[in-house]
């Protein structure tokens, strides 16, 4: 293909990638006016945000399944319509349960373009610099675009209302996918041995049906209790909270206990339990998930702290954000073009150990404080480690699966990062809950609430800490990744 075609093959998943996380990132900064606009009850403040990824990490590895045996190109134009579809339909909304119904529908799309996207460059794009390249920017449009989303949504916001920002997301969102009608590549769908069936017999019987079921709804599940405790924490006492964890526990445990089966009836597995044995492999889903759910705490945390405990505006807490983009962007695409020279091991161990001084100086600083002190460093070392492990881990995912199954590959790591940005913010928000609970209101300025968040930056920290860890030892025996194939 000429350097355009594969530029623009590249450049299409990414911008729908950017333009989800650029609606994620409006809702973010702009969720105080949006619940005072549409009645959102306080105890649903994170619906909005976290219903996506609970919905998209549910389906992901069944999309990524039938992205490979239908033809990755399908699956990512029907998920585009669909994004751009209820990305509108947010725009629209007129009560609480309306926005997160169609959050929720965003996420289906959502699941359905991740894998296809990742199956799409993998296919038109040789292993090599140019394939690093090109899962870069699929990684660097995520976070750019919810950094954008704070920064500019906030604008937006105070300028000309909240729902613009969906109207102008849904559009482009729906020209994209007219776009790639024409920029797409038709892959050759099915693994390579695979018979002339009809596609629906395929589905039938290529497609991990249960262990897809099972994965997501376990998934599904605890995202959602996390959720529910996240918005009040005395509801861990209930028989329904106790329920609902038991269940997903219960669904977890019976995956693997699955997947065994399938190996040993010779049927197709979507995580063969073999898989876990690559040390590499489990240190880089375990790394980018505690990465993505320190990332997004982070973001979410410091936008609420400017405005609920230092009273800044939106546009002034946009602004203060606005080094968290402009680093991302920089590193992610410095990643891309310079991992296959860098000894991976200690590229992702620096980067978490920097990233971990951005919780740090969030939970050590004094509210009257300049910003310049410690928030502007803590802006500037907050994407570090999100950035790098998105490219290093989908390279080493991608590795470890069939060039045939690339877009399971992609759900596979997707699904990772999804629930690790549920847990992340979840685990975070029952800390600073929990913690904004205890005791009598203090004489410092902020009182409860900065106690809260700084005992949820504090969680963050010991996130990295831990995400260092497994850098060390995980891949001590990792020299370089994305090398270009002879």
């Amino acid at each position: 293909m000429s350097t355009i075609r594969l530029t623009l093959i590249i450049l299409q998943p990414s911008l729908i990638n950017f333009l989800t996380s650029f609606t994620n990132g409006a809702i973010t900064i702009g969720l105080p006016t949006i619940a005072q606009s549409i009645g959102l009850p306080r105890a649903l403040y994170l619906w909005p945000t976290s219903v996506l990824g609970l919905t998209s990490g549910a389906i992901l590895l069944i999309a990524g399944s039938v992205a490979d045996i239908i033809g990755a190109r399908i699956v990512e134009l029907v998920g585009v319509l669909f994004l751009g579809a209820f990305t509108l339909a947010c725009g629209l909304s007129k009560t609480g349960v309306q926005l997160v119904l169609s959050r929720a529908l965003q996420g289906v799309g959502f699941a359905m373009h991740l894998p296809a996207s990742v199956s799409l460059v993998a296919a038109a794009v040789p292993p090599g610099r140019a394939r690093n390249i090109g899962f870069a920017c699929l990684g660097l449009s995520q976070p750019l675009g919810f950094s954008v989303g704070l920064v500019v949504g906030g604008v937006i916001l105070e300028r000309a209302g909240w729902r613009t920002s969906f109207y102008v997301s849904g559009s482009l969102m729906l020209i994209a996918a007219i776009v790639a009608i024409w920029t797409l590549p038709r892959v050759k769908a099915g693994p390579k041995d695979a018979s002339e069936a009809p596609w629906w017999k395929k589905l039938a019987t290529q497609v991990d049906w249960l262990g897809g079921g099972l994965v997501g709804a376990g998934l599904a599940i605890l995202a959602y209790v996390l959720a529910i405790l996240s918005a009040d924490l005395i509801s861990i006492r209930s028989t329904t909270t106790a329920s609902l964890l038991a269940s997903s526990l219960f669904l977890l445990t019976c995956f693997p206990l699955w997947m065994h089966y399938r190996v040993r009836s010779g049927k197709v597995a979507l995580i063969p339990n073999g898989l876990w044995k690559s040390l590499p492999f489990a240190a880089t889903c375990v790394m980018v998930a505690l990465a993505y759910g320190m990332i997004n705490a982070m973001e979410l945390f410091s936008s609420l702290y400017f405005q609920e405990v230092q009273k800044f505006s939106v546009i002034t807490t946009s602004l203060y954000l606005l080094p968290n983009l402009l680093v991302g962007t920089l590193i992610n695409l410095n990643v891309g073009i310079f991992v296959d020279r860098v000894p991976v091991r200690w590229l992702t161990t620096i980067s978490c150990l920097l990233c971990a001084l951005s919780p740090l100086f969030m939970a050590v600083l004094n509210p009257t404080w300049p910003y310049w002190y410690l928030e502007f460093w803590a802006q500037i070392f907050a994407p570090i480690s999100g950035n790098v492990l998105f490219t290093v881990g989908l390279i080493v995912v991608s590795e470890r699966f069939p060039e045939n199954t690339q877009a399971l590959a992609g759900a596979v790591f997707n699904t990772v990062g999804q629930f690790g940005q549920s847990l992340g913010i979840g685990l975070v928000q029952v800390v600073a809950l929990g913690v904004m609970g205890k005791g009598d209101d203090d004489q410092e300025e902020g009182g409860k609430e900065l106690r809260g968040y700084r005992a949820g930056f504090w969680t963050m920290f010991a996130y990295m800490g831990v995400c260092a860890l497994f850098a060390v030892v995980g891949l001590r025996n990792v020299a370089k990744v994305g090398l270009k194939k002879q």
